[in-house]
């Protein structure tokens, strides 16, 4: 019994020798010793032990950075890396791809810059490949094409110039391709149509030209697609009925051929559809209100006509319904605010009606500006006239006191700048659909969208703490009114002229470091009076930095009483930087003042003044020298009476201003 006992030992002895005696390739130590040192991780990783050693710290599942290993015999190789998000800089070394077994590497939102290296391709066992989130920059190497066993690849948000390689067609087993925001241009290659496997594509905010590509269509385990913020032209292919799988479908900004929406007709798996500003025609399809698991529709700022459909009332699962900036007409269904609705937005549009008969559920977040819906019974006077002007282009407040100027400040109290000028309250809160008439009559703001991947809830107002930089009104720049698409200011009642603009900004959302929270980019597009004055506009470029004031001057004629400064969100800059939901148009201040010595635009000329001016001249002296002669007849008469005199003290012009000022 006692020799059986130590022979179990022995045997169990040479077990654990035998583990022990696993070490990782020397040469592999060799290279994650010199990329521990190239990136400055030699105080997280200590490899005074052999790297495969598993229970290291770094061999956890949640760890970070990681090494995961495989052993083979005595012989161990690192095959799962991860460096994420820790602010690793430089280039990619050569020694990254001694790791000729790796199956999953990470190295996403670090600051690392300079090209994909070609040795990418010798990674051929490859599965999962993220460089997101960085500051790389040449082309896209075609060597990607080698690593065909990938299931996963992502290079978004960097700065690579060229086109996508045709070789990327090679990766006939990827499933997911995040692309968005990472400079690339041109064509899609044709070659990528044998990339059957994808499941998910991000291709946003790129400089990509020509047609949305027909083969697309052809990838029917397509379940999330987003190509906004290109230059892509329409119409979008028939072919894209076959992505019956699709969940998540983001479509915007496209340009040139018109489209439809007949596409849509056997998606019924979608849960967001975005379709916003792309070239829409025809009319909306009533079938849509049976998808079961639609929650999100933006079909905004495009060109549908003829009625909101009716069956719209029988939405199961909708929550974000935007149809504004449409021809759509007739009457507004009564019931169009279903049991999950949120948000509803036909703003722009030739309908009519009444609210719906349970509007008050959903509170702000609703927007009918520029709409011939009756809201007597919600909003005040005010606001009632608001909505008439902006649907008829009228006069508003034909009948009451002008202004020859008006200033908000943009998600901010009142204030009175060191120059005086008082920038009026913009603090109120905003809905994902919302229009507010400031209390005066004097203003007011339309705002739509939500910010979707958005983790705390709609919010319309970024605010700082940090000093402002290049401007002595600090205090003005740190807050902000922010819009995940649409954001219009309206000032009202204002005298017909030439007005200049003064439009204010501050970045005070984006960081400005050199951390990956400084790599985001936020562009939008501004019009006054319907102009676009402002496109692909960067506020940090310009202002050199984050949390610097930036003034923008325009000039601007009013000839019905109302200035409208829209800011735009047209699909460009990066989505997530430094989180998710960053991005679309932001402004902190508007000052809009009318020129002095401005003539009203549609009255008379200088010269015809003049003209009328020396008649009335003519006129009043004839009456003067009537009045003299009357009033020495009245005198030589009433010489002898005695008595006094009224005088009046208050102008009967200035009894009359206060009458008509609302």
């Amino acid at each position: 019994m006692a020799v059986l006992i130590l022979f179990c030992c022995f045997f169990a002895s040479l077990h654990q020798i035998s583990a022990q005696q696993q070490l990782t390739d020397p040469a592999e130590v060799a290279a994650l010793n010199k990329l521990a040192e190239y990136w400055n991780l030699k105080y997280r990783w200590n490899f005074n032990v052999d790297p495969c050693t598993p229970n290291a710290s770094w061999a956890a599942s949640d760890a970070n950075p990681r090494i995961e290993c495989d052993c083979v015999g005595s012989t161990c190789h690192v095959t799962h890396m991860k460096i994420y998000a820790l602010d690793i800089m430089g280039e990619i070394p050569k020694e990254l791809f001694v790791l000729k077994e790796l199956i999953d590497l990470n190295l996403g939102q670090n600051v690392l810059s300079g090209p994909i290296p070609a040795e990418i391709g010798q990674l051929s066992k490859m599965q999962y490949l993220s460089l997101g989130i960085n500051n790389l920059s040449s082309f896209v190497p075609p060597e990607l094409g080698n690593l065909t066993n990938l299931i996963s690849l992502s290079f978004s948000s960097n700065k690579f110039i060229g086109g996508l390689p045709k070789e990327l067609g090679n990766l006939t087993s990827l499933e997911q391709l995040y692309i968005d925001s990472s400079g690339v241009t041109g064509e899609f290659p044709q070659e990528m149509a044998k990339m059957k496997s994808l499941k998910i594509i991000w291709a946003s905010d790129n400089h990509f030209t020509g047609k949305i590509p027909e083969f697309l269509g052809s990838f029917t385990s397509l379940t999330d697609l987003r190509l906004q913020g290109t230059l892509l032209e329409g119409p979008i292919p028939s072919t894209f009925g076959a992505l019956t799988k699709l969940e998540n479908l983001r479509l915007g900004d496209l340009t040139k051929e018109d489209s439809s929406l007949s596409f849509l007709e056997n998606l019924t798996s979608l849960s967001i559809l975005s379709l916003r500003n792309s070239r829409l025609t025809g009319q909306i399809l009533g079938m849509l209100a049976e998808f079961p698991n639609l929650k999100y529709l933006d079909l905004s700022f495009n060109k549908l006509t003829g009625q909101i459909p009716i069956s719209f009332q029988d939405f199961k699962s909708l929550e974000m319904l935007y149809l504004g900036n449409n021809n759509l007409n007739g009457e507004l269904p009564p019931n169009i605010i279903t049991p999950n609705l949120v948000a509803l937005d036909v703003s722009f549009n030739s309908i009519y009606g009444s609210f719906p008969l349970n509007h008050a559920r959903l509170g702000s977040s609703m927007n009918f500006a520029g709409t011939s819906i009756d809201a007597n019974s919600l909003y005040d006077k005010k606001v009632v006239e608001v909505l008439h002007c902006l649907q008829n282009g009228t006069i508003c407040y034909a009948n009451a006191r002008t202004y020859s100027s008006f200033s908000i400040n943009c998600g901010g109290e009142d204030q009175i700048s060191a120059t005086g000028i008082h920038f009026y309250n913009d603090s109120q809160k905003l809905g994902s659909a919302s229009l507010y008439v400031s209390p005066e009559g004097h203003f007011a703001v339309s705002n739509t969208g939500v910010f979707i991947s958005y983790r705390n809830g709609p919010q319309y107002i970024a605010s700082t703490d940090s000093q402002i930089t290049r401007t002595l009104e600090s205090e003005l720049y740190k807050t902000a009114r922010i819009s995940p698409s649409s954001l219009r200011y309206y000032g009202f009642g204002l005298q017909n002229g030439k007005y200049n603009v003064e439009l204010h900004f501050a970045e005070i959302a984006m960081e400005d470091s050199i951390s990956w929270k400084g790599l985001g980019r936020r562009l939008f597009d501004v019009y006054i009076q319907g102009e676009r004055v402002l496109q692909d506009f960067n506020i940090q470029d310009e202002a050199g930095g984050s949390k610097r004031a930036l003034v923008k001057k325009f000039e601007a004629n009013v000839s019905n009483s109302i200035m409208e400064v829209h800011f735009f969100w047209a699909g460009k800059g990066t989505c997530c930087i430094p989180y998710q939901g960053t991005y679309g148009p932001l402004v902190s201040a508007i000052h809009a003042y009318k020129v002095s010595g401005s003539d009203d635009v549609g009255s008379p000329s200088k010269s015809d003044k003049k003209r009328v001016g020396r008649l009335v001249g003519v006129i009043i002296g004839c009456i003067g020298a009537v009045f003299i002669v009357s009033s020495i007849v009245y005198l030589w008469r009433t010489k002898e009476k005695t008595g006094h005199v009224l005088v009046y003290t208050d102008s009967p012009r200035r009894k009359l201003d206060r009458l008509v000022r609302i």
